[in-house]
């Protein structure tokens, strides 16, 4: 088998080991994602993944193509299941993404559209960073540790690591494990809360 696409399938298989216990975590509203983050990444995610691919990422498409799926399946559940911890900086974070979208959009250099998804994708964490700080224990620590093996797999499989393939999953990368980070040191600080009961 061609390594490249055992590192492509077993990036799959790490996105689906991760998505599972966020959508767990989700319906038992334990996890209550950001609506404005899973927009942004609804937005961007597809077109990094059509970059990747006329970058010549071969294999790497695999898990950005499930990816987007995913994610515009957790911002669909976001406006039932998502955080109401909402600020005027997060929604000062959404229309200011929003605006680099339409500028990206209009965008014929694809290096340029590249660098620009990747930092609007990057601001999308803002407002998940900002809510996990203050509430630790409403994110999965499995997930953001897992997707961060799977960027790390992505790249491995990539059919060719340049700049059209690389910024938008080393970014990725490092700002799940950010997240995770965050997580884990304010969890120590901020008791966990008790749960809603069912009815």
């Amino acid at each position: 088998m061609d390594i490249k696409l055992g590192f492509g399938i077993a990036s799959v298989v790490a996105l689906v080991i991760a998505y599972f216990p966020y959508f767990r975590d989700i319906f038992r509203k334990t996890t209550k994602p950001h609506a404005y983050t899973w927009l942004i990444w609804a937005i961007t995610q597809g077109t990094a993944t059509a970059a990747a691919f006329y970058g010549g990422a071969n294999w790497g498409v695999l898990s950005l193509a499930g990816g987007t799926i995913l994610v515009i399946f957790v911002f669909l559940l976001s406006f039932k299941y998502g955080t109401k911890n909402i600020s005027r900086s997060d929604t000062g974070i959404l229309l200011l993404a929003l605006f680099a979208i339409v500028v990206w959009w209009l965008t014929n250099n694809p290096l340029l559209s590249v660098l620009m998804v990747t930092a609007i994708d990057g601001m999308g964490y803002i407002p998940t960073l900002r809510k996990s700080w203050e509430e630790p224990w409403s994110e999965t620590l499995a997930f953001w540790f897992t997707m961060a093996i799977v960027n790390v797999l992505t790249i491995l499989s990539l059919g060719e690591i340049n700049w059209l393939t690389a910024p938008y999953l080393v970014v990725l990368a490092s700002l799940n494990i950010v997240v995770l980070s965050i997580c884990m040191f304010r969890r120590r600080l901020i008791s966990k809360p008790v749960t809603e009961t069912s009815h």
